[in-house]
């Protein structure tokens, strides 16, 4: 566990299949020691020394087995041999010919990390479908008079869009999202708002932080709030640099009606900076503090947004006003009136394409949107507390999963309350890969030795091209969980979830039972 600065933890090269060496990286978007992941917009990869075997700790390997009963002989060994502490759950499932060919503590309870998005991937599209898209409403609660001018408010209706981003812009050729809404009200006529615009994220309700995320994430990037009305995923970066006038503080984003309030002095002859960037919950005033060298150069912060909406709000107010289109009042939060008429609306791109996003880099971000999405019909609210009991209902009624073995506080899996069984995850691939939409949650997982999460992993050896999994890292749990084919094109459906601190040796034991799965034949 996107979206980030993202801590990738690196385990060491281990002997596989001979010479072949078997790379261990973190997987989730969740912090290892530190919690930095994202999901920022920046990427690190903390460098660790090799995992060396002190003495009387055996060797983390892959082998080549040409039976099952030699592959769980092999796969008991990892398991109880490779961590001096902590919990397993493993299991493995023929989908080519529908036995188990490894199990141990299947139906345990564990923490899952990031391996909970495939939950959320599977629940979002079964309940609206690959091509499904989330609309961003415009509304005016006043008549259009002759000259363009709204008599009254004009409302940004958020539907838990989380591409409401810069970044995200290349989906929509090039123009960024609220610049081409902002271009829509334009085409309309309209050229004065009279009253105030309003950021409404009534789509879900007001729980932004979900239950058992732990205090210190709070400021962290791959931690932001969650709301139905979200931007830049919830993150604003705000910009420091010196002049001969004292230091220059702005938002890197435009907006409009919201307040910066800076106290940073130049230091002469200086190239450093000491600066703190936050912002005031009770006044939700932005504020800057601290020092910054005449001769540095322009520094940026990132900071979490408390409201997301009303930044919303503001950034759209700017995009308005960047097109000549003129507001009598502020910004602030509220819902839209019953009797408000819709000016446009803004379309994501399909689901697929979030789905493959949220996999890809582990966002944490629109996991919790997707998720809460998924609980809402009929119009109702959205919320995490619905959406664990529709999850479960799709597990229970369509799955065939125990009604007990999955319990989601929140969507992304960085929550200390979540638990999933190995079981569970196993009968939710089986079900994903004979789906209408199963095709696409399969492409959206990173691939070993090739691609995000897992591009460092298994490289060199049989899982390289082969094995696809949504992996899964917080400060107690490694995880993955995906699909691979065997030599001779069996496809296996696996869970390896590890709940402990011996990290890196347990990385290292599930990078080697991958390969040996892709190794293996019988």
């Amino acid at each position: 566990m996107r979206h980030s600065i993202r801590l990738l933890m690196l385990a060491a090269l281990l002997p596989v299949l001979g010479s072949t060496g078997v790379m261990a990286q973190a997987g989730a978007t969740k912090p290892p020691a530190r919690p930095t992941a994202k999901r920022p917009t920046v990427a690190r990869t903390a460098k660790r020394p090799p995992v060396r075997n002190a003495p009387g700790r055996p060797a983390i390997r892959a082998t080549v087995t040409s039976s099952g009963a030699a592959l769980r002989t092999h796969f008991a060994s990892l398991v109880s041999s490779s961590t001096n502490s902590g919990q397993w759950g493993v299991m493995v499932v023929s989908l080519t010919l529908g036995d188990t060919v490894f199990s141990h503590h299947a139906d345990d309870l564990l923490l899952p990390a990031s391996t909970m998005k495939l939950y959320t991937s599977a629940v979002a599209l079964e309940r609206f479908g690959p091509a499904h898209q989330f609309k961003t409403e415009i509304l005016r609660d006043g008549m259009v008079s002759p000259e363009g001018t709204v008599l009254g408010n004009l409302v940004i209706k958020g539907a838990g869009d989380p591409s409401l981003s810069p970044r995200y812009s290349t989906w929509n050729i090039g123009v960024r999202p609220l610049d081409s809404i902002a271009d829509q009200v334009a085409r309309t006529g309209i050229k004065r708002v009279r009253g105030d615009i309003i950021g409404d994220a009534s789509a879900f309700d007001g729980e932004r932080v979900p239950a058992g995320w732990r205090t210190r994430y709070l400021q962290s990037s791959y931690a932001a709030r969650v709301s139905a009305l979200s931007f830049n995923e919830n993150l604003a970066h705000i910009t420091v640099r010196p002049s001969t006038r004292g230091a220059v503080v702005a938002f890197g984003q435009q907006v409009s009606g919201l307040l910066l309030r800076s106290t940073v002095t130049v230091r002469p002859n200086s190239r450093s900076a000491s600066i703190r960037v936050w912002q005031d919950t009770l006044t939700q005033q932005f504020r800057v503090s601290g020092w910054i060298g005449a001769r540095s150069k322009s520094r940026t912060y990132q900071v979490v947004l408390e409201q997301p909406e009303r930044y919303v709000a503001a950034a759209f107010r700017a995009a308005l006003e960047a097109r000549g289109i003129t507001v009598g009042g502020v910004v602030r939060i509220g819902e839209s009136a019953s009797n408000s008429v819709r000016v446009t609306t803004w379309s994501s791109p399909p689901l697929a394409q979030l789905v493959a996003t949220m996999n890809g880099e582990s966002n944490n971000h629109f996991a919790e949107l997707l998720f809460r999405n998924a609980s809402r019909t009929g119009g109702s609210v959205g919320s995490a507390h619905v959406a664990n009991e529709s999850l479960r209902t799709f597990l229970t009624n369509r799955v065939g999963a125990d009604p007990g073995s999955v319990f989601a506080a929140d969507g992304s899996g960085l929550s200390t309350l979540d638990r999933v069984t190995p079981r569970s995850m196993v009968q939710l691939l089986g079900y994903t890969a004979a789906a209408p939409w199963g095709d696409v949650l399969q492409s959206s997982l990173p691939l070993a030795g090739r691609t995000e999460t897992l591009r460092s992993r298994m490289r060199g050896t049989p899982a390289q091209g082969n094995l696809r999994a949504k992996t899964g890292t917080t400060n107690d749990v490694t995880s993955l969980g995906g699909y691979v084919k065997t030599t001779n094109g069996e496809q296996l459906a696996f869970s390896f979830i590890y709940n402990g601190r011996d990290l890196w040796r347990a990385r290292a034991a599930i990078d080697a039972m991958g390969v040996t799965l892709a190794s293996f034949s019988r």
